[in-house]
């Protein structure tokens, strides 16, 4: 897992003063282009890692090789377990490896590094959606969590804009789509973070319940969400060589049944209404066989006649 390897990294560079990606590669098992990116991102997040071109050079760490993380300061701590937690998720090793890490920083930083390390969940699993950019305002919630610190949203949905102070408690990264959990007047609410038109850190201490855990309230919006998204579900063939393509466009709303004697295979496509479903499937056409629910195939059927109509001549 990613956090392993960070840490790992630091550690491995602590311990040598300077590596080069290959090395890293090589003692963690890992390829060159892995290596260099968690060194890169290392440094990215302000953890004092720098390279150092040319003949001999490498990464070395700012200040000389050390044995323990009480060489980092309090900002580099906090990006260090931000980064690492948020790729932790609910793993419950890396949280134990992260807890035994806390304990080699000072006392100062501790607060911090723990409430970095469960600032972010990561939810590889998509919802029919691909790759965006990662909005600017994450930074900043992302220091209000860590912080404890309210913030005032100026939040958009369905074109109306309104005004909420929120008690931010973590945030989601599921595939470069960013939800921040938060608690409002009205109790959690989810926010999705493309939706923030702009945020402003406040003075005031934010309140979070004391059993508050952010991945098993992340499952629970999802368990929510799936249960809304999930209404109708058609059974449908599909030829083996389309499958990877049509799993990667629907997510999580496409689970394999097994094969069929046919060769083909068995899938469960699932949306909030019949209509939906056969929407997202004409457009293959007949690579891929609806065999029910009978809603679907009219759905299907009166799409195709709609495209006659138009198309045909």
């Amino acid at each position: 897992m990613r956090a392993d390897r960070l840490v790992a990294t630091l550690l491995l560079m602590q311990s040598r003063g300077r590596v080069t990606a290959a090395e890293v590669a090589a003692e963690l098992e890992v390829s060159v282009a892995t290596a260099r990116r968690d060194l890169e991102a290392l440094s990215a997040a302000g953890v004092p890692v720098y390279p150092q071109p040319g003949r001999g050079g490498g990464w070395s760490l700012v200040g000389g090789a050390r044995t323990d993380l009480s060489g980092l300061n309090e900002p580099e701590a906090r990006a260090l377990f931000l980064l690492a937690g948020s790729s932790a998720g609910a793993e419950p090793e890396v949280r134990s490896a992260l807890r035994k890490l806390v304990r080699a920083l000072p006392q100062t930083f501790r607060a911090d590094a723990e409430a970095a390390a469960e600032a972010v969940v990561v939810d590889p699993a998509r919802w029919g959606q691909y790759d965006r950019t990662r909005p600017g305002v994450v930074t900043l919630l992302q220091r209000a969590v860590v912080r404890r610190r309210r913030v005032r949203l100026v939040y958009e949905r369905s074109g109306m804009r309104s005004e909420r102070l929120v008690d931010p408690w973590g945030l989601v990264d599921k595939d470069a789509i960013w939800y921040l959990i938060a608690g409002t007047d009205r109790g959690r609410r989810t926010f999705r973070v493309d939706r923030v038109v702009d945020a402003v850190i406040t003075d005031e201490t934010a309140a979070r319940p004391a059993d508050f855990d952010l991945a098993t309230a992340w499952e629970e919006v999802v368990g929510a969400m799936e249960r809304r998204r999930g209404a109708v579900a058609a059974t449908a063939l599909v030829s083996a060589e389309l499958l990877p393509v049509l799993r990667d466009q629907q997510g999580r709303h496409c689970e394999v049944d097994g094969p069929a004697e046919d060769g083909r295979v068995r899938v469960r496509v699932t949306a909030p209404s019949a209509n939906m479903v056969a929407r997202q499937l004409a457009g293959w056409g007949a690579d891929v066989e609806v065999l029910g629910p009978q809603s679907v195939r009219d759905e299907l059927a009166a799409l195709g006649a709609e495209l006659i109509d138009r198309y045909g001549r």
